[in-house]
């Protein structure tokens, strides 16, 4: 086995970079060429039925299935001619990828004969096997039945031969399996309600866009070297491993020169992406060895999360193709910072970005402070369940550990932000604004024309900070599917709005002035959701005290943490914005608490297996041949002198063996708890046993197994050190 990991670092360390072909064309000349966007449309469908589609991506019209066998059969003339021959509803099951089902064009022609086909029908929906994808028992095993619908506002596409449909995926009751479906639904909600709450600064407003930018992290690991360690190919992450002496401590990698190999694999990945209608923008060295990130455009959120799931998948054939492995966990490595997925999000109209201050008129200025604070009442009734909506077993291992935002959410909004929210609070309402004849209401808010994009400095320990024209939530996990935490974000954003709109009714109705009713229901929300301001170091123990005393959640166990989605503020907010119903969410806890369970449990049996079959007897041949060079340099010297020179050795012995029965003890008592844990048939009460006496005895077997690796014989040891899995040669 020693032998396969020198020959694995050997053969990492020949590789050279796949050569690249470039496209002729600029990127823009080639973006989203295999796509169905709106010029393929409207050179493939007819005027009228490109019209109608248009309005049903546009405006939200109802899909008229009149217009889906023309619209099939425009796609299947352009898949004709880029060579497709299947195609597949893609979609998004709650197993944190995709799922796809190919179909042949083909159908029997009556003849004896064959004839390739694609009909409205198809294009609109199919039935997958509902039971065999995680439903939290919505579906049984003998209920297979569920639907896979087209969602017309995401563009089709190709990948290799196949025609990508982005659909849904709902149950034969009706509820969703998905992630993409309780999306739709949120963005509906924050669409209408921030629509009705613009209307009082703008009347020509007709729909609200959420918006979401995601910054993409990850690591490249020598594809032969990540074969050598089961724990890595098995679990996403290295369940041992001592630090290397040179890690990430020089900051010399974060925005250095990329490597040669990996700009390769960079620009094979882009040109990829971009060709599937991805933006991609930005590329860099991350902060820890063999760690980079990629980050797009901006997009309709929509369309934002489809995209990050395609790149993941993407990403992962790509690196593959060039000698590597790419690691989307959160915590691949111990002792260097791991990886999120930090989703920039923002509200916009057709008119501009309703978090971009300062205006030209007190009403933009005020429309600002409007949808920053009920961003932040949202963010603060609803932070406990906004931080299970980013919760999993990888990315706890990440919050908290000083090099990400902490397991407690807060907001950062800058100085200038945070002084302007406190003024109006503050201020003297009749000092607050004043009518100056023709030129209408003058707000005293002097800090507002102040106010720049980016106007101040970034608070990195901030998990939901404010950087100008939008909030970054930086908590999300690089494995994570975007969708969970934009589903919580908007609904609960739409749920502030929708009350906020709800109290100013009630106060205009009651015959007070439009602006003066929106101040005083401001000013009540700015006092209301104080607490959820943080400005300092999140990673202090000070900050961990204070947030217990504002009443934020400051649970750190992941299974308690997804207890959140059924609070009853919680069922109140998604069943009022018809996002989801407390039967789907108690369905998807179900499907949280057994995934979070699996992992563990799929960690821990790999532990144990390292630790047997690796670990401990590499260990014991190390001490043997220290006995045996003990016992040898007794034959050779006297007594006396054979005692001095042999101290080290026979040391290292006693600490092997302390350590080893140490190992082989604890891995007795990680399978006792395993098999006492698999005995609770509560899926909740499961996942709970599995952090609380499962997960720890892991902790304690890497303890001693990363001691092992300092001292037994470098020849000996079996797996690849991190010395070897994190510099690219």
């Amino acid at each position: 086995m020693a032998v396969l990991r020198f020959d694995a670092v050997e053969k990492a360390s020949s590789r050279k970079p796949v050569e690249v072909i470039s496209p002729l064309e600029r990127p823009s000349e080639y973006f989203g060429k295999k796509v169905f966007n709106r010029t393929k449309m409207y050179k493939y469908l007819p005027a009228d039925v490109y019209e109608k589609l248009i309005d049903v991506i546009d405006n939200g019209a109802p899909l008229d299935r009149s217009i889906a066998n023309a619209v099939a059969k425009g796609m299947k003339q352009w898949a004709d001619e880029n060579g497709v021959t299947h195609y597949t509803h893609w979609f998004q099951p709650l197993t944190e990828g995709t799922a796809e089902k190919h179909d042949a064009f083909i159908e029997h022609d009556g003849k004896c004969g064959m004839i390739e086909e694609f009909s409205g029908k198809l294009l609109v929906q199919q039935e997958p096997d509902a039971s065999s994808f995680p439903s939290g028992g919505i579906r049984n095993t003998f209920e297979a039945r569920g639907y896979s619908a087209w969602d017309p506002t995401s563009p089709v596409f190709i990948m290799d031969d196949t025609l990508c449909i982005p659909t849904v995926f709902i149950s034969y009751t009706g509820e969703a399996l998905d992630y993409k479906a309780p999306l739709l639904r949120a963005l509906r909600a924050v669409n209408e309600a921030a629509t009705d709450v613009c209307h009082y600064f703008y009347k020509d407003v007709k729909k609200v866009r959420s918006n979401l930018g995601w910054e993409q992290e990850y690591f490249l690991v020598d594809e032969s070297l990540y074969m050598a360690r089961p724990d890595l190919a098995l679990t996403g992450r290295t369940l041992m491993g001592h630090s290397s002496a040179k890690n990430q401590q020089m900051e010399d990698h974060y925005f250095g020169t990329i490597p040669d190999r990996v700009q390769a694999f960079m620009k094979d990945l882009e040109i990829q992406a971009l060709e599937l209608g991805i933006p991609c923008k930005t590329r860099h060295n991350e902060v820890a060895p063999n760690q980079f990130e990629l980050a797009p455009i901006f997009e309709d959120t929509n369309l934002a999360v489809d995209h990050n799931m395609l790149l993941m998948s993407l990403m992962k054939k790509v690196a593959r193709k060039h000698g590597f492995r790419a690691l989307l966990h959160e915590k691949p490595f111990d002792g260097i910072n791991g990886s999120g997925k930090h989703n920039n999000w923002s509200l916009s109209t057709d008119t501009g970005i309703l978090l971009h201050g300062p205006g030209k008129t007190p009403e933009d200025n005020l429309r600002f402070v409007v949808f920053i604070v009920e961003t932040l009442m949202g963010v603060y009734k609803h932070n406990g369940l906004l931080k299970a909506s980013i919760m999993s077993a990888g990315n706890a291992h990440r919050l908290g550990a000083n090099e990400a935002p902490p397991a407690i959410i807060s907001s950062f909004l800058g100085k200038q932000v945070s002084d302007l929210l406190d003024h109006i609070e503050k201020a003297d309402k009749s000092d607050l604004f004043k009518i100056d004849g023709k030129q209408g209401m003058k707000l005293d808010i002097p800090q507002i024309p102040e106010l720049m994009i980016d106007n101040t400095d970034r608070n990195r320990t901030s998990p939901f900070a404010f950087t100008g024209n939008r909030f970054e939530f930086r908590a999300v996990g690089s494995e994570a599917n975007c969708a969970s935490a934009m589903i919580v974000l908007n609904t609960a954003v739409a749920e502030a709005l929708s009350n906020f709109k709800t109290r100013v009714d009630a106060l205009i109705a009651k015959g007070e002035d439009q602006t003066s009713a929106i101040i005083d229901v401001l000013r009540e929300d700015i006092k209301t959701c104080k607490p959820i301001r943080f400005d300092g170091n999140g990673y202090s123990e000070e900050w961990k005290e204070e947030a217990a005393k504002r009443g934020l959640d400051c649970e750190p166990s992941c299974p308690l943490c997804f207890d959140r989605y059924l609070d009853k503020d919680s069922i109140k907010m998604f069943e009022s914005q018809n996002v989801m119903t407390e039967h789907e969410l108690k369905a998807r806890n179900e499907v949280k608490w057994e995934t979070y369970t699996k992992k563990i449990q799929i960690e821990a049996r790999v532990m144990g297996d390292l630790s047997m079959n690796h670990i401990i007897p590499v260990a014991t041949h190390y001490q043997s041949q220290l006995a045996k060079n003990v016992q040898n340099m007794y034959a050779i010297f006297g007594r006396d002198d054979a005692t001095k020179l042999t101290a080290r050795n026979k040391k290292l012995i006693e600490e092997i063996a302390e350590r080893t029965q140490t190992i082989e003890t604890n891995v007795e008592e990680l399978v006792n708890a395993r098999k006492v844990a698999n005995k609770i048939e509560d899926t909740r009460e499961k996942a709970i046993a599995y952090h609380d006496t499962v997960a720890p005895k892991m902790d304690v077997i890497r303890y001693h197994i990363d001691k092992l690796e300092l001292v037994v014989s470098d020849e000996l040891w079996e797996l690849p050190k991190y010395r070897e899995l994190l510099f690219i040669r």
